[in-house]
């Protein structure tokens, strides 16, 4: 793709716009030199990853690369023999530990969703935690060689210590002592040139004794290292050279194990860098509220509410445009300042960032098409140094656009035929227009000339296309209408600010009979499309006040019928209640006859008795079955956005989002959950605003619970004790609102570190975690923010 059209479509602003998303230096030099393809596949498989990362980012969020750096530098010094620093070494354990951690959130994340391409390129990720493990063995997070680096170095830095503690016991004793002290500047010991000194005052210098290592600016104090200590600093200076030496081999030790994989970490390195470009591409998508396009390679275009992505959102004009099916060239006229050029300009960059791999940001359902080059001619590039006219520079760009366009390419010619008389100009416009429809590019022009407008009628494959604009507040609205060629406006303008009746009737005159007919008959076009948009919302309002009726009928018929449900139910426990009462006076009545018949021998049969109980049992009325709850079906398959009820559990939410055609994340109150669409009750459609801002409506506010902790301490608690706790930590911390808590394990043998952060990385109320600074505890402590 031509450098120079990337400029006029201004795709570098796009670019830099995905760069500010990148985590890494390889992501930011992969979004640096984007470019678009023209491989119909290749252009579907991009896509295909940065959906997979969008659906990545709306499940579980980013995966974060900290740590992860661009180590390439130090891999090549490593394989060929160089010795790495500390800094260069903890780079390269970080970077290791980085990749397993996104390697593990991916194949994570692909066990719930699958992201076949993404699972696929973290998978070759390598596996050098032994690497890793050696490198933190050894440096600690401030790039400091440990003492359990090795034995030696262990055993030297005793000693050092030791040295130390002699030397310093030594010069405090002597710094307390009452002859020295009247000697001394300030009673304190210092370090000179790795050797530990006092300050003298300069006029005791003859009677104190021993090596002067520096004086003070001003001169009146002197740092002498006495002679009683010169042989402790000699010896203490010999156990730093051991030191240096020991870490020396430490470094060479782990510098060799980097370099045996050099290789492998070069590679992780770049597949490093295209998942966080990959995921920077979800981010800016998430960032424009873009979609994924549909790509053809059959030079088809169709733009549903498309928008230029660098306009801002509460001022850009939604472009609904379709290009390539019943036509294969749009000639658009109107005024200046309609919005022409935008209109150019966004179909361009839309397909630019389409064949880029990017999501553009149009509604569910646009089309674009992998074309083999766009060229454009747009704007004024009029230049003196180079001598050529407007007309000059168009017709340069036009020439050179000739001569390399072919039927898969998209043409985009802004103001074509202008700069020069309209007559030959407007000629000329045709010819150029016509040779290019003939070579069957998809072309989109603009025109003031009216010629045009009769051309593009005229022409099979071509139509027209305007600019709409308000006569009455004489302004543009900046919307595109397919089929209404433009209208100049200019008497209809002048009329509106007050030029006078003779001279327009005089200006009238003087057009062309057939150009007034023309215009006359767009007048009647632009009134009967007005007319039928007016129409058209009118019949939406009725249609929406008749839904609106319907579910207010339905909810008062849903409310009698649960009055009518509780009357019946009362009436039943009411009869039941009679009945119970009745059982029992019959009850004693039988005993009392049985009773009777015993003593006084009379003949009332057993049997008897037994059917007279069974005919006041059948006399009970059978419980009255509830009505089935009627559901109301979804007039169309559910939508988010769509209030919903879930019976089981008697709530009603609204639907955030739909997991294929069978599952759905519905939002109760401040609760999310996944259900099956076959179980949810269809209540009401998506209200016109987004569903977004009905989901903001409902956050409930809490606020902090000054009781509640920010600190757990788990120390001598077993694995499975700890987790326990820190998931009920967690949701403690989370009600309470608060934002970051501290989970206090200990260092020890790490296997308790180990599992709690493991299982932090799936909590879903856990948004990261780190290690806890050098003053908030180290690696004894794990910090955790909160979503």
């Amino acid at each position: 793709m031509d450098d120079k059209i990337l400029h006029t479509l201004e795709y570098r602003k796009i670019l830099n716009k995905l760069m500010q998303y990148t985590q890494t230096p390889m992501g930011k030099h992969a979004a640096e030199e984007l470019k678009p393809s023209g491989d119909f596949e290749g252009v579907k498989n991009l896509l295909q990853a940065t959906d997979e990362a969008v659906n990545v980012d709306r499940l579980k969020g980013i995966p974060s690369f900290g740590g992860v750096s661009d180590i390439r530098p130090a891999l090549k010094r490593a394989s060929i023999g160089g010795m790495l620093g500390t800094s260069e070494l903890l780079s390269v354990g970080n970077t290791i530990g980085g990749a397993r951690r996104v390697k593990r959130f991916l194949a994570a994340m692909h066990e719930d969703e699958k992201i076949n391409m993404l699972f696929a390129l973290s998978d070759l990720l390598s596996e050098q935690k032994h690497v890793e493990d050696a490198i933190r063995a050894c440096i600690d997070e401030d790039a400091n060689v440990l003492d359990s680096a090795s034995p030696e170095l262990a055993n030297i830095r005793r000693e050092l210590r030791g040295g130390e503690a002699r030397i310093r016991e030594k010069l405090d004793s002597m710094i307390r002592s009452s002859s020295v002290a009247k000697m001394l500047q300030d009673q304190l010991v210092t370090i000179r040139g790795d050797r530990f000194v006092i300050p003298v005052k300069a006029e005791y210098r003859s009677h104190f004794g021993g090596i002067v290592h520096d004086q003070s600016g001003s001169g009146a104090t002197l740092f002498i290292e006495p002679e009683s200590i010169v042989a402790m600093n000699n010896k203490l200076r010999e156990t730093r050279l051991r030191e240096e030496r020991e870490i020396e081999i430490i470094l060479h030790r782990l510098t060799d194990m980097v370099g045996s994989i050099a290789e492998e970490m070069a590679y992780d390195i770049d597949i490093l860098g295209q998942l966080d470009f990959i995921f920077a591409k979800a981010r800016i998508a998430r960032e424009m509220k873009a979609t994924q396009p549909r790509m053809n390679d059959r030079g088809y275009i169709k733009l549903r509410k498309g928008r230029h992505p660098l306009i801002p959102a509460e001022h850009v004009v939604p472009l609904d445009v379709e290009l390539g099916n019943q036509y294969s060239s749009i000639i658009v006229t109107g005024p200046n300042t309609g919005g022409k050029t935008v209109t150019l300009k966004t179909v361009g960059l839309l397909s630019l960032m389409s064949m880029s791999g990017l999501f553009i940001p149009a509604e569910e359902g646009s089309q674009m098409c992998v074309f083999d080059a766009i060229y454009a001619d747009i704007g004024d590039e009029q230049s003196i140094e180079q001598s050529l006219s407007t007309f000059s520079s168009h017709m340069t760009n036009i020439v050179s656009i000739l001569k390399r366009m072919t039927p898969k390419s998209l043409i985009l010619l802004d103001e074509v035929g202008a700069g020069t008389d309209p007559a030959e100009g407007s000629a000329l416009a045709i010819a150029i227009l016509e040779h290019i429809h003939r070579t069957e590019c998809r072309m989109i022009a603009t025109t003031h000339y009216s010629e045009l407008k009769a051309y593009a009628y005229e022409r099979k494959g071509v139509i027209n296309a305007s600019m709409e604009f308000d006569v009455q507040t004489l302004s543009p609205t900046y919307r595109l209408l397919i089929g209404v060629p433009g209208r100049s406006n200019a008497f209809a303008i002048a009329e509106r600010l007050g030029l006078p009746g003779a001279i327009l009737e005089h200006a009238r005159g003087e057009v062309k009979e057939e150009d007034m007919r023309v215009e006359h008959m767009i007048a009647s076009l632009e009134e009967n499309r007005l007319t039928a948009e007016q129409e058209r919302e009118r019949a939406e309002i009725s249609r929406r006040e008749a839904e609106e009726f319907r579910k207010r009928q339905q909810l008062e018929l849903e409310k009698l019928e649960s009055q009518r449900d509780k009357r019946l139910e009362k009436a039943e426990k009411d009869a039941s209640a009679i009945l119970d009462k009745a059982r029992k006076e019959a009850e004693e009545i039988i005993s009392d006859l049985r009773r009777l018949a015993m003593e006084e021998g009379a003949s009332v049969k057993e049997h008897k008795l037994i059917e007279a109980r069974r005919r006041l049992d059948e006399a009970e009325p059978a419980p009255r079955k509830k009505a089935v709850t009627r559901t109301t079906k979804a007039p169309r398959p559910l939508q988010p956005g769509d209030e919903v009820k879930l019976p089981s559990v008697n709530q009603k939410g609204y639907i955030v989002e739909l997991s294929g055609s069978k599952e759905a994340v519905v939002q109760f109150g401040i609760m999310k959950m996944k259900v099956n669409v076959s179980d949810l009750e269809f209540l009401a459609s998506a209200p016109d605003q987004p569903a977004p801002a009905l989901r903001k409506a409902t956050t409930v506010k809490r606020t902090r619970d000054e009781n509640i902790r920010s600190e757990l301490d788990l120390r001598g608690a077993n694995l499975e004790e700890a987790i326990m706790e820190t998931d009920r930590f967690i949701d403690e911390a989370f009600l309470g609102n608060l934002g970051q808590i501290y989970i206090i394990h200990g260092k020890g043998t790490g296997v308790l570190r180990t599992g709690i952060q493991e299982y932090l990385r799936k909590h879903r109320h856990v948004k990261s975690y780190r290690l806890g600074n050098y003053n908030e505890g180290g690696a004894g402590v794990t910090v955790a923010e909160l979503e």
